[in-house]
């Protein structure tokens, strides 16, 4: 099993106290009972986690807006398992909805993992999102330092050359110099 997928089962287990609903959410329940989950009032946050995560790994789109929705929460293991779901649900809205969140200047602190999709994704949006995103934490005293550092790695290992402006803006911040310069390295020549 994925260390992702046992960190998540633990989690979750704990959240629910180990209750009998979860056991049928995380074992033997079918997606239409899981989908049910989703749009049901009154359902634990855990139990929604649940439902969606399982729908998303078996490529059920109707885990799409619960799995946004996680993606772009305050809780980062939440935000971890989203992006896990989401990168093999297979869903085309996918690139589009991780760029909204990671260039969502309001959603700052909550971007790192959208981005961390985005590059795994390797989606025509990728590139762009990621660029506005660095672009946007190379101000003075930016608190988003992680932001900024996935961004430079990711646009590393996308190896656009439209990235090349924004990673030659970092090399000037001492915390992302050295990825920068690394990052510009496996950009290949243009010709």
């Amino acid at each position: 099993m994925d260390e992702e997928v046992r960190a998540l089962t633990e989690r979750l287990r704990r959240e629910s106290g180990g209750t009998a609903a979860y056991e049928r959410l995380a074992g033997p329940a079918g997606h239409d009972e899981l989908a049910g989950v989703l749009v049901e009032p009154g359902q634990p946050l855990w139990a929604r986690e649940v439902a969606a995560f399982r729908l998303g790994l078996a490529g059920d789109r109707r885990a799409f807006e619960a799995l946004v929705l996680l993606l772009n929460h305050r809780d980062p293991p939440r935000c971890v398992s989203a992006a896990y779901a989401l990168a093999r649900l297979g869903d085309p809205r996918t690139a589009r909805a991780a760029a909204a969140l990671a260039t969502n200047e309001l959603r700052a602190a909550y971007a790192l993992h959208p981005v961390r999709l985005l590059v795994e994704l390797r989606a025509p949006e990728s590139v762009p999102a990621l660029i506005t995103a660095l672009r946007r934490r190379l101000r003075p005293h930016d608190p988003y330092r992680r932001v900024a550092l996935a961004c430079v790695e990711g646009l590393g290992a996308l190896g656009d050359h439209r990235a090349r402006p924004v990673l030659n803006e970092a090399l000037a911040h001492p915390v992302l110099a050295e990825a920068a310069v690394h990052a510009l390295a496996r950009i290949p020549a243009q010709r």
